[in-house]
């Protein structure tokens, strides 16, 4: 983690990052135009491997998918040729020089805005998602309809952040951002101007929280879950009045607890259709369960490093069949389990990939839709998944049964046709 520099100079030393990285990788292109003359523009940009996406799914045939890859979001698109072939530099005088004053040309050269270190990530109404980079000082939305459209929730723009976290939004699309450096709970509401416009609202529980991460909001309940990292402890706010309802779990002892119901750095959070609460005890490489009213229910994992095993969970999230998909830090992969800590599925190994991760953090479900998006660090980015539902993993067996009986019945015919008429053979 980067030491507290202000935001608006830790965004000028990531863009020039971003900015090395892609010349690294453009810039051998541009000499070699150079050298071979009017070159095909295709060669400026960075060599990339295609291959049909649609094919990565879990688990492998011939057991019917029931986990898909659809797409990835890296941030706003990139345009190689103009980072490369930008507005000729202008000359400097010597007194700019002795000055230091930046030519015209690269005062005006914008950036795209990339994701960086990738944390919190929720769903609104509409199926867009938001993640939120804790380098970049900012909340990304994407608009999986809308290829290459990226909207910006910017520090110091529409909103004043410290070193965001967590995200959860409600029904009325009311986004709760945590922040570890301003110990608080901000509240960002859409304007009624038109889409992607937002304003500040409020910000909350700095008498209370040490260090906020993972979010949730129970809706009908109407109860705003809060990961007190710091503090071991799960705060409960009414997600309407933002006064503070109670804790889950004990304070003070420097994440050492193990007992039921109580945390060891916990880190993420997650409500379920009935109001039961879903907790990764991080530290304890566990998943505690609470009903509505805070009471411990039950809890599962143990810490290893083989599939149904827990090492440093982080993301939590529970799909429309009630199903628990839990993201493995260390392992690098999304592991599902049913509530009796069974393990149902998982999927991903380390790498860059589609399918693979680097350092994931966070998991949201969209249940509307039933798609599944996780976020990760190194580098940057937010994946997409499709998950078939129970309801249509069990249509896919029964109409696949039903080929396979006209299949089968199909090739009982033609062998009796041929026995009756031996000739046509």
């Amino acid at each position: 983690m980067l030491p507290h520099i202000a935001s608006s100079n830790r965004r000028k030393i990531w863009t020039l990052l971003a900015v090395t990285l892609m010349l690294a990788v453009a810039l051998p292109c541009a000499a070699d135009k150079k050298k071979k003359g009017a070159a095909d523009p295709q060669a400026q940009l960075p060599k990339r491997v295609n291959f049909d996406i649609s094919k990565i799914i879990w688990p492998n045939p011939p057991a019917i998918a029931r986990i898909r890859f659809l797409q990835q979001f890296t941030g706003e698109k990139i345009d190689f040729n103009s980072v490369v072939n930008g507005k000729k530099k202008e000359k400097q005088g010597w007194m700019d020089r002795l000055a230091g004053t930046k030519p015209q040309a690269d005062q005006n050269i914008k950036l795209p805005f990339q994701l960086v270190r990738t944390y919190g990530v929720a769903f609104d109404s509409k199926g867009r998602i938001y993640a939120a980079d804790q380098a970049v000082g900012a909340i990304f939305i994407f608009d999986a309809e809308k290829k290459g459209e990226v909207a910006l929730i910017r520090n110091s723009q529409e909103a004043h952040f410290g070193l965001i976290n967590g995200l959860a939004i409600d029904d009325n699309d009311r986004i709760f951002v945590s922040d570890d450096k301003l110990h608080r709970i901000t509240v960002i509401s859409p304007t009624k101007t038109g889409d992607h416009k937002f304003q500040e609202d409020a910000g909350f529980g700095m008498d209370v929280l040490a260090r906020p991460g993972g979010l949730a909001i129970d809706i009908e309940n109407r109860f705003l879950y809060v990961v007190d990292t710091q503090n071991d402890v799960i705060v409960v706010f009414d997600a309407d009045t933002f006064k503070m309802l109670r804790k889950i779990g004990v304070a003070g002892k420097k994440h050492t607890l193990t007992d039921p119901g109580t945390f060891s750095l916990p880190t993420n959070v997650a409500v379920d259709k009935d109001g039961n609460v879903y907790v990764t005890d991080t530290l304890n490489n566990r998943v505690q369960i609470f009903d509505a009213d805070g009471k411990f229910i039950s809890m599962f994992g143990k810490n290893g490093d083989g599939p149904g095993y827990l090492a440093r969970p982080k993301g939590i999230a529970i799909d429309a069949d009630g199903h628990i998909w839990v993201v493995d830090a260390v392992q690098q992969r999304v592991q599902v389990f049913n509530k009796e800590g069974q393990l149902l599925i998982y999927f991903g190994e380390a790498g860059n990939w589609p399918g693979q991760f680097s350092a994931p953090y966070d998991i949201a479900i969209d249940t509307k839709f039933n798609r599944v998006v996780t976020t990760e660090q190194f580098p940057g980015r937010v994946q997409m998944f499709r998950y078939v539902t129970d309801a249509e993993a069990e249509q896919l067996r029964i109409e696949r049964a039903k080929d396979e009986t006209k299949s089968a019945a199909g090739e009982t015919a033609n062998a009796n046709s041929e026995k009756k008429n031996p000739a046509a053979q």
